[in-house]
């Protein structure tokens, strides 16, 4: 049978929201460089100043970044050599309403930072009735074992909430 079991990241984890910025700030101001130069006033205020902080990293702060996410994503190899996955929220809260957002990606970035498969799985349901996202998180290059574990997950879930329906049926006098 499965198991699940608490684990402590290693600390360096705690920075990978930074990392990531400064990784994501640097390849946008040189993916948007023309752009940026040709017509900068065009762009959102939100582009423009993404763009704009990208230009001011040092170079040793974005190698150190790259190096990082080397390490960190290597430090999590360990884990799924025991375990199949790592479950974690998928966003703060419940979806948001509507269209316009797909919502806060506090939960998401670094993960993608790292190159890890994930799959968020709407697990739950807010009192509003919108899903809350379960996530599974997966070994670097490994997403058929992923699938396989959510398969798992999805599977057992279902399995348990068909089970006291089954039984109040036993019960109940027709």
């Amino acid at each position: 049978g499965k198991s699940a079991m608490e684990v402590e990241l290693d600390a360096g984890f705690g920075r990978a929201i930074e990392l990531h910025r400064t990784v994501m700030d640097v390849e946008m101001a040189h993916n948007f460089r023309r752009d940026y130069q040709s017509g900068g006033d065009k762009l959102s205020l939100r582009l423009r100043t993404l763009i704009e902080r990208g230009r001011e990293v040092r170079a040793v702060d974005y190698c150190g970044a790259l190096s990082a996410r080397t390490a960190l994503g290597e430090a999590l190899d360990p884990l799924f050599d025991e375990y199949d996955a790592i479950v974690t929220p998928a966003a703060p809260g419940p979806a948001p309403r509507g269209l316009d957002s797909t919502g806060d990606p506090a939960f998401c970035s670094m993960w993608t930072w790292l190159g890890v498969p994930t799959v968020s799985l709407p697990l739950l349901l807010a009192p509003s009735g919108l899903p809350i996202g379960v996530q599974l998180v997966g070994r670097r290059g490994n997403d058929a074992r992923l699938l396989r574990t959510a398969r798992w997950l999805v599977d057992m879930l279902g399995r348990q909430r068909r089970r006291p329906a089954a039984r109040a049926r036993k019960g109940s006098k027709r």
